[in-house]
């Protein structure tokens, strides 16, 4: 029939309908309208049909899983050495098995998972995984046992895939052409192959995709026990997947917009849905995908808080508070109360330098022109020094002996600097390198005429008003009593004349989180009674106990300021312009002797396909609005609305997925396009049967009591799906075999081969042979 054909035949049975109300109550499948062409399953093509059967699809499927078995598998005991971010998620796993605390920016599943095969393939832990390069296997690590992991869920998301291609009612051909571009996929092979996070997270992501969908198709059976079931397993793959790494959260925000266009369309007065039938569909998503993953998601930090209970290398980033609920920290065991008279060093909480002076004064005139009041020189000293040493001083009447001595939050207090016999002070003079900020110097303690200007009010952090101060744990902030500044440090160096230590001085904010200080050493006190007593260690010391959902808040709080904070520049960084593209990739590992080296970069074949794809996909949707707009009618309902309802979630898990990163300033990699390119490769196969069929197989919701039946639609893409599909994948697997030496780091390659694996100029190969020009 020709298209013209077509088109009248569809304008004549719109007409047919036009009599239909448009306020019709009965529920119908208003996704799926009514097609133009139904056709018998018997008139496709035989090799359709044969795929198309349980036997058929469960072979291809099955071949599938085999092949990422395989490719994934192989070789995997190559480089026994520690590769790339092995040196962070290795170490990691190996915090778990020795329960030392740790702090990273990722939420702990995958690497809870990660512990888990570490021990029970039998890794005691005490390998540290410190640098790319140390050797497994001379230091008895089992680290195929902890690779296996990812590599099993890497295969897996094949036929994961697949699966949600045939739930979305595209053929055999259409899925396995989509989950061959993930099969054939270098990158994805070797992120799956190592001790990585991103395989959890795109396996658990595909699952959380495939579950929406099986969700979706149940719409007509809601509140059905196998509708629950689809829900509340789409919230818990989610869950996984924002547990496994900090992206992982753009999958719950992609399910998050989903469900409100949901929502909105059950919100529909059209739809003849009274409000408390809204409600219903409100509360259900709102515990299935809201209250079910939020609870999983504390259950990781539950078990995480729970396994890692010794103090580790995490301490250090936690509060005092947090830090003295750790079995051997150094706050439990060491922290003591502070009297008054007692000598003290002081340190930043940040950058660690000690609170410091010396006679040295501040030159009268600084170079910018500004006066200074060439006082005694306050500075920040990183070495443990006499001039290190102040005494509290107290501004108030005290008794001769006992707990009236201590000092407390909130008291106001004097700090004389030992060696000079100085007292602390700020002034509104400007400070040396920040004329905004306050100028700190000290006072002769002799002379009382600037008093006022010494007092400060000590702030306990996170305390409570009496709060006795500890040194170790106490974190404080000191701010000035008459002018409202707290002291504060930042890194910038101060010229020759202050032999270029670090500033100290006075930011305007008098509640400053960075202006946070404690006391590192109780030098001294000022009697000499019971000293030694009073500051000894204390063995044996029980660790205190914290609210769990205050840990958790406090975690939260520091993992989204130190991801945020990764912005040190990398030589394997890349924009994400550069992603789909493949402009650029990741040297994980390289080995000088036979020249061996592992190269993070997609199958080049693939990537640019899906590039296509996406073009094409979003023309399709542009060409169909405009042809619209004219009241034209190019593309039969039940394919446009395939077009717009599935692969248009699949693209929008594609932009939610990517575009967020042109906002981020951190540090960013061509593996935080995994996930998008998985959905791309989705698209690609959606992209691939709208050019091969001019129908869709339809309906494949499940059809509930109250749904009017419609008559049944098949693609057909014939011979050339087939066809079109296996020499696709054929130079897919070309492409893949050509840069395999570079995924799995053998064979060693000459200089003349790297160059010849370079396929484009911007990839930054070692060990290629430099260029000559032949002279004449």
């Amino acid at each position: 029939m020709s298209v013209s054909g077509r088109s009248q035949q569809r304008l004549r049975q719109r007409a047919a309908h036009s009599d239909v109300s448009a306020f019709e109550h009965e529920e119908s499948q208003d996704d799926e309208h009514a097609g133009d062409v139904y056709q018998s399953p018997r008139n496709r093509h035989q090799i359709e049909q044969i795929l198309e059967t349980h036997r058929g699809s469960a072979i291809v499927v099955g071949t599938l899983t085999a092949l990422a078995f395989a490719l994934r598998f192989y070789k995997i005991n190559h480089p026994d050495q520690v590769v790339f971010d092995e040196v962070h998620f290795g170490k990691f796993a190996s915090y778990y098995i020795l329960r030392q605390y740790y702090f990273d920016v990722h939420p702990p599943f995958a690497k809870l998972l990660f512990g888990l095969a570490g021990w029970f393939v039998g890794f005691d832990g005490h390998f540290q995984f410190e640098n790319i390069g140390d050797n497994y296997t001379t230091n008895h690590v089992p680290f195929v046992g902890m690779r296996a992991l990812p590599a099993i869920l890497g295969s897996l998301t094949v036929p994961v895939v697949y699966a949600i291609m045939k739930e979305s009612g595209y053929s055999t051909v259409i899925a396995a052409f989509s989950a061959s571009l993930i099969l054939f996929d270098n990158a994805h092979i070797a992120q799956s192959r190592l001790i990585l996070l991103d395989a959890t997270l795109i396996f658990f992501m595909s699952l959380t995709i495939y579950s929406y969908i099986r969700f979706r198709k149940l719409r007509y059976l809601e509140f059905s026990s196998e509708w629950w079931t689809w829900l509340i397993a789409t919230g818990v793959f989610m869950a996984c997947t924002w547990g496994s790494k900090v992206n992982g959260i753009l999958t719950v925000i992609t399910i998050g917009i989903a469900v409100v266009i949901d929502l909105w369309d059950i919100l529909d007065i059209k739809k003849g849905h009274s409000m408390e039938h809204f409600g219903r569909h409100f509360a259900a998503r709102a515990f299935g995908l809201i209250f079910v993953p939020f609870v999983i998601y504390l259950s990781f930090f539950y078990i995480h808080f729970s396994i890692l209970t010794q103090s580790g290398p995490g301490d250090t980033f936690m509060s005092p508070a947090f830090q003295e609920t750790l079995a051997g920290n150094e706050m439990l065991l060491n922290s003591h109360e502070i009297r008054y008279y007692d000598t003290v060093t002081m340190r930043h909480k940040d950058t660690k330098v000690f609170l410091h002076s010396h006679p040295d004064k501040y030159p009268l005139k600084y170079d910018d022109g500004r006066i200074s009041s060439q006082g005694q020189q306050v500075t920040g000293y990183g070495h443990n020094d006499t001039n290190n040493y102040w005494q509290i001083i107290p501004t108030k009447a005290l008794p001769e002996t006992g707990r009236g001595r201590i000092v407390r939050n909130e008291d106001t207090i004097q700090l004389l600097h030992v060696n000079t016999g100085t007292h602390l002070l700020t002034h509104d003079v400007a400070s040396p390198l920040m004329p905004t900020n306050q100028e700190f110097t000290t006072w002769s303690s002799d002379d009382y005429s600037r008093h006022n200007d010494t007092l400060f009010t000590l702030h306990l952090i996170d305390s409570h008003d009496g709060e006795a101060w500890k040194s170790k744990s106490g974190h404080f902030r000191l701010v000035h009593v008459p002018t409202k500044v707290s002291m504060w440090t930042h890194t910038q160096q101060l010229p020759e004349w202050a032999f270029k230590q670090q500033e100290i001085n006075g930011n305007k904010n008098p509640v400053e989180k960075t202006a946070t200080w404690y006391v590192d050493e109780i030098v001294s006190d000022g009697t000499g009674e019971d000293f030694k007593n009073r500051t000894a260690d204390i063995p044996n010391k029980e660790p205190k106990q914290m609210f769990f959902l205050k840990k958790f808040a406090e975690l939260q709080i520091l993992m989204m300021q130190h991801n945020a904070g990764l912005t040190a520049s990398h030589p394997y960084a890349s924009s994400p312009i550069n992603w789909p593209f493949l402009l650029s990739g990741i040297s994980f590992w390289t080995e000088a002797d036979p020249q061996k080296q592992i190269y993070l970069i997609g199958n080049i074949f693939g990537w640019w396909a899906c590039v296509v794809a996406l073009s094409i996909y979003v023309g399709i949707l542009g060409a169909d609005l405009i042809a619209r707009r004219r009241a034209m009618d190019p593309i039969p309902d039940p394919v446009r609305n395939r077009l717009w309802n599935n692969t248009g979630f699949f693209f929008l898990v594609w932009v939610v997925h990517y575009i967020p990163f042109f906002l981020m300033s951190r540090q960013l990699f061509i593996h935080h396009y995994l996930p998008s390119h998985l959905a791309s490769a989705m698209i690609a196969g959606a992209v691939l049967n709208f050019v091969l069929s001019d129908t869709i197989n339809f309906p494949i919701s499940i059809r509930g009591p109250t749904t009017r039946a419609r008559p049944s639609q098949y693609a057909d893409i014939g011979i050339k799906g087939p066809v079109i599909v296996v020499i696709f994948s054929i130079f897919l697997f070309a492409m893949f075999s050509y840069m395999a030496p570079l995924t799995y780091g053998t064979p060693g390659l000459t200089g003349e081969q790297v160059n010849s694996k370079r396929l484009l100029s911007s990839w930054t190969l070692h060990f290629a042979a430099k260029k000559t020009a032949e002279i004449v």
